[in-house]
């Protein structure tokens, strides 16, 4: 049964007459007739009483004209709110990422997109790498951004940028001063860590440096991290997207030795075609920062 055909049958319904119905719908009248046979074939029951001059609805035809005006119905609205999703004239768009991404380098995307799109309804999630990860894999979101690298063939992925890791210390530390340091300078120095993959990365440029470092705190929040550096609890070896929003009793430090970077990867499905809301939004990520 074709949604076509129940339109051919509604016409000839309203028109009792195949004939006046064909004209209407710019038909041969014998084209009418053969999808009708087709239906009450489909169907295996008369849906006209035909008769020289009106051809009226049985029983049957009665259920089915019911049927068809809701299902037709439900059709136009699938097709005007599919049009609306493509034209970004409304729908939903889900992006995960990692905190320090989602506060430093997702707002003026974000307010941007809104402004162009204000019908599409833009959520944003954080988590670790990994969870944001698994929710573009369960389709929770549609996009992702992560520190580098992924599941290898899991997923189809685009670098966004490379960025440097700072240290963030209390203006109060000897070395505040100081545009860049290196890293061995603070092998006595208690570290806040910042969890996630970003404290894998430090850990290892420490090492890198030549020490263990010591441990004061670690936390999954970059505010409770800089706010913990402020109070000189300890000194924080970040990105530095996490680092640029930093309190007034902070400072940042260039790293000189050992460099320190990671990637920042934009990721969705693999096989997976992006949806005009996404596509959209990765340009805007592409766009000149202003």
């Amino acid at each position: 049964m074709e949604l076509y055909q129940l339109q051919y049958f509604l016409e000839a319904a309203r028109q009792k007459n195949f004939t006046r119905a064909a004209a209407k719908l710019h038909l041969a009248q014998a084209a009418l007739s053969e999808q009708i046979r087709k239906l009450e074939s489909e169907l295996e029951t008369p849906l006209f009483q035909r008769g020289r001059r009106e051809s009226v609805l049985t029983a049957a035809g009665e259920t089915l004209a019911l049927h068809a005006e809701t299902l037709l119905q439900q059709a136009e609205t699938a097709r005007r709110a599919v049009q609306e999703v493509v034209g970004l004239r409304g729908g939903r768009l889900a992006i995960g990422a990692i905190p320090s991404v989602s506060a430093g380098l997702l707002p003026m995307p974000i307010a941007r997109f809104r402004q162009r799109y204000p019908k599409v309804e833009l959520v944003l999630a954080e988590g670790t790498s990994e969870t944001v990860a698994e929710w573009v894999e369960a389709g929770r979101v549609e996009l992702g951004i992560v520190q580098s690298p992924t599941t290898e063939g899991q997923f189809a992925e685009r670098i966004l940028m490379t960025e440097r890791f700072v240290l963030l210390v209390p203006t109060a530390h000897a070395l505040a001063g100081r545009r860049e340091v290196d890293l061995k300078a603070f092998a006595a120095e208690p570290f806040v860590f910042f969890k996630g993959r970003a404290r894998m990365s430090a850990l290892a440029a420490c090492r890198s440096a030549g020490f263990d470092p010591r441990m004061a705190c670690e936390s999954g929040e970059l505010e409770t991290v800089r706010a913990l550096v402020a109070a000189g609890l300890g000194v924080a070896l970040l990105p530095e997207l996490a680092a640029r929003r930093a309190r007034p009793e902070c400072a940042l430090l260039r790293v000189r030795r050992p460099r320190v970077e990671r990637q920042l990867s934009l990721i969705r499905k693999r096989g997976h075609t992006a949806s005009s809301a996404a596509a959209a939004f990765e340009e805007l990520l592409r766009a000149p920062k202003s």
